[in-house]
C-alpha cells in the first residue's frame, strides 16, 4: 500500500500552461500519475499535450474528477489556489510553491485545519511519491524503489539522498512525503507519521528534520505515546552556526533550543534511534527493514 497518492489519484495541476507547471505535470504524468486536468483562468478549453486545461479548479472536478490538486503558480497566487481547491472540495491539495507570506498561510492553515475534506501537503514542498503507483510534485522518482519504508522529510534534497541510499542497498519505500520547511505548514510530522503507523504494507518509518522551530522535540513524544513501529530520525545543521536561519524559513534556531543536538536528544530520550549523517539513518533504516521481513 501507500499514503496519499496511489493508482487512484486522479491529478488537476494549477498552472499547467506555465513553464514549472508543465514540466513537472507532463512528468508525472510520464510517471504513470493519473493527470486529468490543469487549471489556469482565462484559458479554459485548451490542452497540454492532451491534458484539457480549466478555468477553475471547481471545473476540473466536475468534469474530469479531480481529487487531488497540485498548486504550482505564483506566491501571490498561492494562497487563494489552496483554498479554492478545499471549497471544490479536493481531498488532497500539495502545494510545491514557496515564497508565500506567513499571513497569507496562516489564514490557509486556518481554513484547511476547519475543513472536514481536505488535506494540505506544503507549502515550499517537493510533494508525495508513492513508487511505482504515483508521483505528484517535483521529486525525481528514478532515485526510488517500491518498498517498505515510510519517508517523511523537511528538506526536500536529503529525502532524495536517504531514498537513493536505500535503493542502493535493495530496499525501497512505500511513500515518501515532503511537508516543507515553511513556517506554517500545512501537515506536520505527526500527520503524517500517523497515516505511516496505519498503512499495513509500512514497517519502519525515517523522519528527516532541520534545525529550527520545536515540531521534532513534538513529535518525540507523540511517536513514544503513540506509534509501534520502529522509527529513524535525521536531523540536518549538526554543524549550523548557533543563532543562523540555514536553508528554509523555519530553520531558524533560539538559544538552545532547536538545535540539531537538541532535536537529537529528545527523539532518542523516546526510542527514536538518529543517525547523524543521512548515510548512517539510511544504514539503520535498512537494517530495521530487512529485520521486518524476514
Amino acid at each position: 500500500m501507500s499514503i496519499l497518492v496511489d493508482k487512484g489519484t486522479k491529478l488537476v495541476v494549477t498552472g499547467l500552461t506555465g513553464r514549472e507547471g508543465s514540466f513537472h505535470g507532463l512528468n508525472n504524468k510520464r510517471y504513470g500519475t493519473d493527470v486529468v486536468a490543469g487549471v489556469t483562468p482565462g484559458k479554459g478549453g485548451l490542452d497540454v499535450e492532451g491534458i484539457p486545461v480549466f478555468n477553475t479548479i471547481g471545473d476540473s472536478v466536475e468534469q474530469a474528477g479531480a481529487n487531488t490538486a497540485m498548486i504550482f503558480v505564483p506566491p501571490r497566487f498561492a494562497a487563494d489556489s489552496i483554498l479554492e481547491a478545499a471549497e471544490a472540495g479536493i481531498a488532497l491539495i500539495i502545494c510545491i510553491t514557496e515564497g508565500i507570506p506567513v499571513h497569507d498561510m496562516l489564514r490557509v492553515y486556518t481554513h484547511i485545519k476547519r475543513s472536514e475534506t481536505s488535506r494540505l501537503i506544503g507549502p515550499n514542498c517537493p510533494g508525495v511519491l508513492s513508487p511505482g503507483k504515483a508521483n505528484v510534485g517535483i521529486i525525481p522518482a528514478h532515485f526510488f524503489s517500491e518498498g517498505n519504508v515510510g519517508l517523511v522529510s523537511r528538506s526536500g534534497t536529503l529525502t532524495y539522498q536517504i531514498g537513493n541510499e536505500l535503493a542502493q542497498r535493495g530496499l525501497g519505500n512505500s511513500s515518501i512525503v515532503g511537508i516543507g520547511g515553511d513556517p506554517v505548514p500545512g501537515s506536520s510530522f505527526i500527520d503524517v507519521i500517523t497515516l505511516f503507523e496505519q498503512d499495513p504494507e509500512t514497517d519502519v518509518i525515517v523522519m528527516c528534520g532541520e534545525i529550527g522551530g520545536e515540531e521534532e522535540e513534538l513529535t518525540a513524544k507523540f511517536i513514544s505515546e503513540n506509534v509501534s513501529k520502529p522509527v529513524v530520525g535525521y536531523i540536518a545543521g549538526f554543524a549550523a552556526p548557533p543563532g543562523k536561519t540555514m536553508g528554509h524559513a523555519g530553520a531558524i534556531v533560539s538559544g538552545s533550543k532547536g538545535t540539531a543536538a537538541a532535536k537529537a536528544e529528545a527523539l532518542e530520550a523516546c526510542g527514536v534511534r538518529v543517525g547523524r549523517t543521512p548515510t548512517e539513518a539510511a544504514d539503520i533504516a535498512a537494517e530495521l527493514a530487512q529485520t521486518a521481513v524476514s
